[in-house]
């Protein structure tokens, strides 16, 4: 299994600003170039120029990185196959490792296990975030619904 570090990059505020300013660039042209697969960049390294071409889909995942850089997030990209410890995944949800388990063991998020060890896939933790927030925002909006009813909001 290979090493998976979870850990967030943050920017220092003073770059946070450049993030912006790239982000808005990056922006503008995916939207003058729809339909475009395929961006060409130019790296300057030194005096050269050297044109790099990009996949759309990696443009776009680089604007999404640039967002929450620049407005002060910390973000880390993990592949969605990447098996991760208990320890990782529950920091990933921000729960205790005992809590996790506990999901594990009641069936909510799938696992595998290696040895005595639990290993959860990314996908299989975001597939339980999903329908965790799913769930949250069906229960708020019942809730929001009782009190109108209830002439409370």
């Amino acid at each position: 299994m290979t090493k998976i570090d979870i850990r967030p990059v943050k920017l220092p505020d003073d770059k946070q600003e450049t993030a912006n300013h790239a982000l808005a660039r990056v922006r503008t042209y995916l939207a003058e170039h729809q339909n475009a697969s395929q961006i060409r960049v130019n790296v300057q390294d030194g005096g050269d120029r050297e044109p790099l071409v990009l996949p759309r889909e990696v443009v776009e995942l680089l604007a999404s990185l640039l967002a929450h850089l620049g407005a002060g997030r910390g973000v880390s990209i993990v592949p969605s196959d990447a098996e991760l410890t208990t320890q990782q995944a529950a920091d990933m949800l921000n729960v205790s490792r005992p809590f996790l388990i506990g999901l594990l063991d009641a069936g909510e998020i799938k696992y595998r296990t290696v040895g005595t060890h639990r290993r959860i896939t990314a996908s299989s933790l975001l597939e339980y975030q999903r329908k965790d927030d799913h769930r949250r925002r069906l229960v708020a909006d019942e809730l929001t619904q009782l009190g109108q009813e209830m002439g409370m909001f």
